[in-house]
Order: structure tokens, then sequence, then C-alpha cells
């Protein structure tokens, strides 16, 4: 198992805080922000009290604070300060820098004053697609590229998990009778474990008034068969990231067409990365459609018109 990352480069550096290199080079060298270690070849090895204090540099600096004013603060001043613009400001970076600092700290109690401070002012909707969904891509490439390790991305994306279940359970709890007789069941295929978005997907779902199954992570096509014994009109609803993989993604949606739709009026919506592999015009459209955005899936089912 991977220890949590302690040392970073300056490329890890640049890619976590969005601030080039030879800026980062230019700030050590006239301002004395960072002191970095160097091995023995004289490559440049940052320290984690080093990513957090860039972080908290690159916060007030995208909020207009001059670099020159913030070197001369003193090192206890600099978190006060990224508190408190963190916490009033409105500004979607803004918001994902803290997440991010957040995140490198293992703060859960800086994660949770941004986002109550978010939530004060705009809805959940908002916040996931223009805030959650960005900084769960940008945390998506630094995992993958080194520059943060699964520690810190587990840390976060279960933060985000959290925030997700507790406002589906206030829809849930607070729910009344159901818009009409639509019935959305949202699943992920057999190995398919990302759920993030499809947890977003079953909340905003909730939120317009309409009934869901959610069956969560890695579930057969042949178990969704018992679904259709409730009602044949079912909309499933799933979001492929990895899951079914590339060589095998047109075999399994035709076999979901047959086993599941042929014989009955429910329909598929398919969202997620995974479906650019799927072969153009190699589903029925009628009953199964490829969605490119979250927008997009909730233009088509939840405009006015959908289902009168």
């Amino acid at each position: 198992m991977k220890r949590i990352k302690s040392t970073f480069s300056i490329k890890n550096l640049e890619n976590i805080s969005g601030i080039k290199a030879h800026t980062i080079r230019i700030w050590e060298k006239r301002y004395n922000l960072l002191e970095p270690d160097r091995t023995d070849t004289n490559i440049r090895r940052y320290s984690l009290p080093s990513l957090q204090k860039l972080l908290n540099v690159t916060l007030l600096y995208k909020h207009g604070l001059k670099i020159s004013k913030i070197a001369k603060l003193d090192e206890e001043e600099i978190p006060i300060l990224v508190r408190d613009i963190a916490l009033k400001s409105s500004s979607e970076q803004v918001a994902i820098n803290a997440f991010k600092l957040s995140m490198v700290n293992f703060d859960s109690v800086l994660f949770d004053a941004t986002f109550d401070e978010i939530i004060a002012r705009s809805d959940f909707n908002h916040t996931f697609l223009k805030i959650f969904l960005p900084l769960m891509s940008e945390l998506g490439i630094l995992w993958q590229t080194g520059a943060i390790s699964p520690a810190h991305e587990h840390f976060i994306t279960n933060l985000v998990k959290q925030k997700i279940h507790i406002q589906t359970e206030i829809l849930q709890r607070s729910q009344g009778a159901n818009k009409n007789d639509n019935i959305f069941v949202l699943f992920l295929p057999e190995n398919e474990i990302h759920e993030l978005a499809i947890l977003f997907v079953n909340y905003y779902i909730l939120s317009q008034g309409y009934k869901t199954i959610f069956l969560g992570q890695s579930i057969t096509t042949d178990s969704l068969e018992t679904i259709l014994t409730y009602s044949t009109r079912m909309k499933f609803v799933t979001y492929i990231t990895v899951e079914p993989i590339k060589e095998r993604i047109d075999e399994y949606f035709n076999n979901f067409y047959e086993t599941i739709l042929k014989n009955s009026d429910a329909e598929l919506a398919i969202l997620g990365p995974q479906q650019n592999h799927l072969e153009p015009n190699g589903l029925d459209e009628k009953q199964i459609k490829t969605f490119k955005t979250l927008e997009a899936f909730q233009e088509q089912y939840f405009s006015t018109e959908v289902f009168v």
C-alpha cells in the first residue's frame, strides 16, 4: 500500500496549484516564499507544508492580493486570511481552491465550512455541477499523474459523497406525492464502482419530484429483470466511467436491450465518458439514449413538456 505522499516535485506543485513552475521559482528567489530541499542531483523537492503554503498563497494571489504583499505576511496570518476569503467569496474557483486546500491538509472542518458558505447562497445542483464536478475532474488528473496520493483523493471524494447522501436524505424525508408514475432506476454496470455522479443524478431526480430506485454499484443485467415485475415503464439510468470496457461495451448494451428493453416500454439513459467507445448508430435510439453531460440529461427528462 502506498504511503501518503509527503514530498512533491515542482511539476506537482504546478499541477496542483495552477501556478507555473517558472513563476514558483521566481517567488522563491525574489520573495523567499518556499524553501525546497535539494536532491544530490540538485533537483527541488517540496514538503507537504510547502505545498500547503503555496495553495494558500495561490488562493490569496488569485483573489487579487499582490505577491509582494503576501510575502510580507506572517506565517500565521496567511491561513487566517485564506479561510476568511474562502468563506466569503462567491467565486467558484476560490471554492475549488479551498476544497483542494482542505484535501491537502486532510481538513474536514475547512471542507464543511466552505460547503456551508456556498450552500447558503446557492443550491446543491449548482454546487455539484459548477464546483464539485470540476474539482473531481482536476483531482482525477492529479491522482493519475502522481501529484496527489490515493489517500488525498479518497478523503475528498468521501466528503463529497457525504454531502450528496445528506442532501438526498433531506429530500427523501420531505418528499410528498410523486408527480406521476414515472420511476427512475439508477445503477452501475457490473465491476463499475465509480458512483459519485450516479449518486448526484439520483439526488437531482428526487429534487424534481420523481420516485427513484437506487441500486448502486456493480449490478448485473440479469438482476435488473426483477425490476420489470414492478413496472415495464421504468426509466433506467447508468453512468459508465470505466466499465464496460471498450472491447465489450457494444455487446453489453445490445444484451441490455435484448434482456430488459425489447419486450417492454422501458428506456435506458447512458451518461459518462465510457460512452465515447459506443459504435455510432449501434443502439435502438427509441429506447436507449446517450448524454454527453448531466445538463443534457436534465434538459431531456425534466423540461416541462417531457411527461405530459
